[in-house]
């Protein structure tokens, strides 16, 4: 998904590529008789986008849903699947049929049941062309839903479908080795038919306009706001299991006023700059978390100076990725790869060593001196006496720092011969821009939807609606789609590596770092599940 960049996770720098990331002292910490109050104080670094499943694309609304919503799976401690909604999955020989039983106590926050009928429906809405997701894509193997995305079947025949109240039947075209934890992806979770129809086009705007089956249910969110809350769901299935009553979020775009909050126990968590994550290792509650995260720029590729991967190489040599990770600080490290490091093992070597040559790694690596001179190739070819360009990313300090970065390591490395200007905006306000293509370059980001390579390079295919820079290359997009149809597993990694070293050698995406954050939380704090988004379900204050 894409991130935010919350010096942390999520698809918001990530996301906005930013990525995402949501953090000491308690601060509703009431004692009585021993006990703890039972409710936090949360930051995130980026606002809401949507809370509408079939339009959510931001690790924040991602993290919301999470939450607020269930589907059939969810993701426990160390992206481990466990059961949510479904108590049964009965997977045909052939491996082409997912039978799933749906448990029977499972209600809406509006009063209706969770049905199998919610799950038939959501999944036709989200591959409606005329719903416009841009995760439509990721149906990608259940049955139809290519030639459905394409408008050449109704939705109808999605290979979905519920028999009975209580059993949902999924049909795929060829085995899906990761369909479990698709599952567990918000784009995957039922809906309300009742509550989309009732709101229309508001929908997912607002707590108001969202129903929720969850273990909370999000209260406060006006759409526009920075400051909500998510309570226990008293109708909520496993409702035995959840400790908090409540958690209050409000938005924190800088790493310094967190910390202080924090510090006066206004909030429970709180992500850390880099100097501050340099000077607090030794505290208590100071924490790193990991996330399957990559931020990376693109181009324009619209535009006749981004076309060339002459320009896009020399750019990416001219970056000092080391220098970049350790500005930001935290957990971040230097990115060589659009897939994140440490994600896929294939026969005990990571997916990312396997996936680079001598070309890529050149590529990816700090080269000042044949950076300037591919740049100036590079410039004689497009017949220009120099670049310039504007810099689109987030508004949070992190993915600021990032554009300031990239402004005077290529005003360093190339002089006068280019111009940079970063203009930050509000996370909203950028993904509008790249969704319209209406940018010149931008600092983005992405995080794993689910532990496996083609999580991240599915994204740069040439039609798929997160490739914002239009980058296309036809044999890219041959090893992708043949990776998903060939049924042995090494045979299927060596496509996605080939494909890897493509993106990486042309500079289809430049990435810059892999995200890790540094945060302080709360030492009370207990039963938190991160997988790059925090999970409540099982946290309590001691």
């Amino acid at each position: 998904m894409c991130e935010v960049l919350e010096l942390n996770k999520g698809k918001s720098l990530l996301a906005g590529a930013v990525v995402l990331f949501s953090g000491a002292f308690l601060t509703a910490c009431g004692e009585s008789k021993g006990s703890a109050k039972q409710e936090l104080n949360w930051m995130t670094s980026a606002e809401i986008i949507t809370m509408d499943p079939s339009k959510a694309t931001d690790s924040t609304s991602f993290t919301q849903m999470e939450n607020t919503m269930e589907g059939l799976y969810q993701l426990g401690k160390d992206n481990q699947v466990k059961q949510a909604l479904a108590t049964k999955a009965v997977q045909s020989k052939d491996g082409l049929t997912w039978t799933f039983t749906l448990r029977k106590n499972a209600k809406w926050s509006n009063g209706d049941p969770v049905l199998a009928k919610d799950f038939v429906y959501s999944w036709q809405r989200t591959v409606n062309p005329k719903t416009a997701s841009q995760y439509s894509y990721i149906f990608s193997g259940i049955k139809n839903a290519d030639a459905i995305v394409a408008g050449k079947k109704k939705a109808s025949s999605l290979g979905v479908k519920a028999v009975g109240k209580y059993k949902l039947v999924v049909k795929l075209e060829h085995k899906l080795p990761y369909f479990k934890l698709l599952m567990a992806f918000p784009v995957f979770f039922p809906e309300n038919q009742h509550a989309v129809e009732k709101y229309g086009s508001k929908f997912g705007t607002s707590s108001k306009t969202t129903v929720f089956n969850g273990p909370f249910v999000q209260k406060g969110w006006t759409g526009s706001n920075l400051s909500w809350k998510i309570v226990k769901n008293k109708s909520y299935w496993n409702k035995q299991a959840v400790k908090l009553q409540q958690v209050s979020f409000t938005v924190e775009k800088s790493p310094s006023t967190a910390y202080n909050l924090y510090q006066d126990g206004k909030l429970d968590t709180a992500i850390l700059s880099s100097q501050a994550s340099k000077n607090l290792q030794k505290q208590a509650g100071y924490v790193i978390r990991k996330n399957n995260s990559t931020t990376y720029m693109q181009f324009n590729t619209k535009l006749a100076k981004f076309k060339s991967s002459k320009l896009r190489q020399a750019v990416s040599m001219a970056l000092n990725r080391q220098a970049l990770a350790k500005t930001l600080g935290g957990g971040f490290t230097g990115a060589v790869t659009f897939t994140a490091a440490d994600m896929t093992k294939v026969n005990g070597q990571d997916f990312t060593d396997l996936a680079q040559s001598k070309t890529s790694k050149q590529v990816t690596s700090y080269h000042k001196k044949l950076a300037q001179k591919t740049f100036k190739e590079a410039l004689k070819d497009l017949k220009l006496q120099k670049l310039s360009f504007t810099l689109l990313t987030a508004d949070d300090d992190s993915s600021k720092a990032i554009g300031e970065y990239i402004q005077s390591a290529l005003e360093t490395a190339f002089g006068k011969q280019i111009s940079v200007k970063v203009q930050s905006l509000p996370t909203k306000s950028q993904f509008s821009k790249m969704d319209s293509g209406n940018f010149e370059a931008c600092v983005s980001g992405w995080s794993a939807d689910f532990a496996d390579p083609i999580s991240f390079l599915d994204c740069m295919t040439s039609t798929n609606s997160y490739n914002s820079g239009k980058w296309s290359n036809k044999q890219y997009d041959q090893l992708i789609a043949k990776s998903k149809t060939v049924s042995s597993s090494s045979q299927r990694m060596k496509l996605l590596a080939k494909a890897e070293n493509i993106l990486m050698t042309d500079q289809g995406v430049t990435p810059l770092v892999q995200s890790g954050s540094a945060w302080m939380l709360n030492t009370k704090v207990k039963g938190l599940i991160y997988n790059g988004s925090y999970y409540f379900e099982y946290a309590y204050l001691e």
